[in-house]
């Protein structure tokens, strides 16, 4: 049975919205499997500048079932040319990243679960950081950290993109 004719129960099709995921699955390199697997996916993303707020913009958007979200910095003004999950009136209220971006994203996809993380990783609680993990994406901008990520994620087997 090819993925385009596999069922789907009524749960999953709640779940992945009949119509949102439509052309994913039609993509031979995804499919109804690849779909299904990324609707059970949690993919972490740390550092929600110009790339990793991208990134998660897509992530969100394509259905990944838990989406971490971990910076410690808040929107600033000089953000808003670039980063465009954030606006002015993340800066006026002075909101962290991390929840200014799951709250853009929400609204993007109410059926991801978002996490946010207000915390600067470090080799304390990277482990917690990247806990269940089906893929972790590095937006940070100094290189300490970002070894830091792959080494816990290259001792895990955890996919690391950077």
């Amino acid at each position: 049975m090819s993925p385009k004719t596999l069922s789907i129960t009524r749960e999953e099709k709640g779940k992945m919205g009949a119509s949102r995921y439509s052309r994913q699955i039609l993509f031979s390199g995804i499919g109804l499997e690849g779909q299904k697997r990324l609707l059970s996916c949690t993919g972490v993303v740390i550092g929600l500048g110009a790339l990793g707020s991208n990134v998660a913009d897509l992530l969100a958007r394509a259905g990944v079932g838990v989406l971490r979200l971990v910076d410690r910095d808040y929107v600033d003004e000089s953000n808003l040319a670039r980063q465009t999950l954030y606006d002015e009136e993340d800066c006026q209220q002075a909101l962290p990243k991390a929840v200014a971006a799951a709250r853009r994203l929400r609204e993007i996809n109410s059926e991801v679960q978002y996490e946010a993380v207000v915390r600067d990783v470090n080799f304390r609680n990277v482990d917690e950081v990247i806990q269940g993990a089906c893929v972790v994406v590095d937006g940070t901008d100094n290189l300490e950290t970002r070894y830091l990520i792959n080494d816990a994620c290259v001792e895990r087997g955890i996919p690391w993109v950077y």
